[in-house]
């Protein structure tokens, strides 16, 4: 099986089309699909996906086009012959709602939504993309070895009880199920910070002011999930960040958060003294 996360009927000898954002999460991707034989073209969005990514793929199959320009996307993918895409890395924040600069195709969508929100837009592209052709994929699609393991990933000596581990999970998940947001810290059964729209980092960063001692991040998901396009990343960014705030313990929801370059980020929090468990 070449993923958990594909669809049974997944056909490996069609293109796959990358709708690419900002950070190194796409690049995972395109060499995860590589290294199973999967031809992968490429849709990078002006301003987010990185030129080093651009650059690894041949001028036949790569574009570079502005998030909003829906319909030009959708043609690329046509031309590319790419019966399924998948969407990694993040589009700045606030682009979808203040600097979309929407063409034709995604004005029209946005019109008929009632309700604006990442969920509501990502649910119509993702019928857009179906309507083109493509069978939008599980972002997860690929990543089996990089998501995040149930049980200890790192240890350190700094010793929590099991009940605030448990009362972080409880109030991460209600966020998550009320829209607020994927990531909470919390300390001795007391909420230190919530995240919303301004992301994890900046929310631990915010905790970390408080200079306080065992405070947990906790991340998870919506109980609705749509994997197709919100996918938690843990990486180096958000390590270094714990560090900072004096945050040494992370709880991770397995099989739901992608750890990038794992490996890596394992050996590093380890060395940092940071706990690292997935629940």
């Amino acid at each position: 099986m070449l993923s958990h996360f594909l669809p049974c009927d997944f056909d490996s000898t069609k293109p796959v089309g990358l709708i690419a954002g900002r950070g190194s999460y796409p690049k995972l991707v395109a060499d995860r699909a590589r290294e199973l034989g999967v031809p992968i073209r490429l849709i990078a969005f002006e301003d987010e996906a990185t030129n080093a990514l651009f650059d690894s793929f041949p001028k036949e199959h790569r574009a570079r086009i502005n998030v909003g320009q829906l319909g030009k996307w959708l043609k690329a993918l046509r031309e590319f012959d790419c019966q399924y895409s998948i969407a990694a890395g993040q589009v700045k924040p606030g682009k979808l709602f203040r600097d979309l600069k929407p063409d034709f195709k995604a004005a029209a969508l946005l019109v008929k939504l009632k309700r604006k929100n990442a969920d509501t837009i990502f649910g119509a592209i993702a019928e857009e993309l179906n309507q083109n052709g493509q069978t939008a994929l599980d972002a997860r699609a690929f990543l089996d070895q990089d998501m995040a393991s149930e049980g200890l990933m790192t240890r350190h000596s700094e010793k929590i009880e099991d009940t605030y581990l448990r009362h972080g999970i409880e109030i991460a998940s209600e966020m998550a199920r009320l829209d607020v947001g994927q990531s909470v810290v919390v300390r001795k059964g007391t909420v230190i910070a919530v995240e919303a729209f301004e992301g994890t980092d900046p929310m631990i960063k915010r905790a970390g002011t408080f200079k306080t001692d065992q405070l947990i991040l906790v991340k998870t998901v919506k109980p609705q999930q749509d994997y197709r396009f919100d996918v938690p990343i843990f990486g180096s960014r958000t390590l270094d960040t714990m560090k900072e705030a004096g945050i040494n313990t992370a709880l991770l929801k397995a099989n739901s958060v992608i750890i990038l370059d794992q490996k890596k980020i394992i050996s590093q929090a380890k060395a940092a003294k940071i706990q690292l468990i997935g629940f």
